[in-house]
């Protein structure tokens, strides 16, 4: 959430960053609300001081035997309360409509964010490792999956309906080897402490880390009013809810292997085929919670984290900076991963990580206090997949596939396939 006194400060440059987003909201519109309540309060206040003097005089009047007085000021103050009750009412309706106003607005892009309207705008920043060639017509994750054996849509289909895969033997496996594999890479490598959090969370939650109000439909809601997070990056970054950390603690990182659910409402049509976009998902997460002043450079080093697992897969990737019309509503600045699929011929992405800058932290009210400094300031908070384990495990089937419809196993994953080296077809 953005601050209203910074949007009245510096009207220009949130009018230009909501241009560059393709947002149509305007400071004249937002100051012009604020400017309202605040005449408004302003005038409560005038009305609660002229009750407070009327008070006294009523005192005044009767001491000295002034009926009449005493009378008429008795009813200006009936007048003022009733006045003050409903200004009050008038209040909480110019705040309420202030504050659903600004949750529904998005980040401002930072300054070095490629102008666009949407993916075409999006610029490569570089690109690393070769795709694999093949002797053969290469084969989508879909094909080899069926035809091993171990991939089952049709079955899920029946179940739970479209969007779900069952997996099952070395493929199931091979999906849990790719979530330990990136989460113990993390914990013991890239300096992010493990957590095991809550998949369910009150809306509040989901608020603080701006899923709600704007994005209710691509979530799935429980029957206590709760909901299944779409990401980790919700329960992660909401340890630092309500808290003042001390800045010497800072940055604090997290990271989670969790289960994700998402409706996927608004992709009817799209990958409707295999794995790519499904209801339920496995992810493993990193969240960053730091400072002001360390935030950009902490962007970097989680981009270099979750490249660094595509490195260690052996899988070509590039790295693209969104431009500010294809980036999440919550961003200042995003960095996607896109891993090279032969069965696709294209990139496709795996990994989104992004610096919120203090967005989330005001919504949240996470705040940190620097030291010698008496005012607390917010924290700024990023999140980046590290990477999507479903779409990990599209790449390694596509680019380990062989002539044969085998899959080699990568050598940072025999370890925890128990040594196996190749998924075969089922005997």
């Amino acid at each position: 959430m953005l601050d209203i006194k910074w949007i009245r400060e510096n009207p220009e440059s949130f009018d230009e960053g909501m241009r560059r987003r393709g947002a149509a909201f305007s400071s004249a519109e937002l100051v012009a609300l604020d400017e309202d309540r605040r005449a408004h309060v302003k005038r409560l206040q005038d009305l609660q001081s002229r009750r407070n003097e009327a008070s006294k005089e009523i005192g005044k009047a009767k001491a000295s035997g002034d009926a009449t007085r005493a009378d008429a000021v008795i009813a200006e103050v009936a007048e003022i309360k009733a006045e003050i009750q409903a200004g009050e009412e008038t209040e909480r309706q110019l705040d309420q409509r202030i504050a659903e106003l600004m949750a529904i607005i998005p980040n401002v892009p930072h300054a070095d964010v490629p102008l666009g309207a949407d993916e075409t705008g999006n610029v490569e920043l570089r690109r690393v490792g070769t795709p694999p060639s093949f002797d053969f017509k290469p084969k989508e994750h879909f094909e080899i999956g069926e035809a091993l054996g171990f991939m089952d849509f049709e079955q899920a289909g029946r179940m739970s309906g479209s969007r779900f895969t069952i997996l099952k033997g070395p493929l199931a496996r091979l999906e849990r080897a790719l979530g330990q594999f990136m989460l113990d890479l993390h914990t013991t490598e890239h300096g992010y402490q493990e957590v095991v959090a809550p998949i369910l969370v009150k809306d509040a939650a989901l608020f603080g880390t701006n899923q709600l109000p704007k994005f209710e439909e691509d979530l799935f809601k429980t029957t206590d009013g709760r909901y299944l997070i779409p990401t980790s990056e919700v329960p992660l970054t909401n340890l630092a809810r309500e808290t003042v950390i001390e800045a010497e603690s800072l940055p604090w990182r997290f990271s989670a292997l969790t289960p994700c659910f998402r409706s996927e409402a608004g992709s009817a049509g799209r990958d409707t085929r295999g794995m790519l976009r499904q209801h339920q998902f496995y992810k493993v997460e990193m969240v960053s919670i730091t400072s002001e002043e360390t935030s950009l450079a902490e962007h970097e080093r989680m981009t270099a984290h979750a490249e660094e697992v595509l490195k260690r897969l052996g899988l070509a990737f590039r790295t693209m900076v969104l431009c500010a019309g294809d980036m999440g509503f919550g961003a200042r600045k995003t960095h996607d991963l896109e891993v090279w699929l032969p069965g696709q011929g294209t990139y496709r992405e795996i990994s989104s990580v992004s610096v919120c800058g203090d967005f989330q932290a005001r919504r949240m009210g996470a705040r940190y206090k620097a030291a010698g400094e008496k005012q607390t300031r917010f924290v700024h908070t990023l999140n980046g997949s590290g990477v999507a384990v479903g779409r990990c495990l599209i790449a390694v089937l596509e680019n380990y596939q062989n002539e044969d419809g085998s899959v080699t196993v990568p050598d940072a994953l025999r370890p925890y396939m128990g040594g196996l080296a190749r998924i075969e077809k089922a005997a």
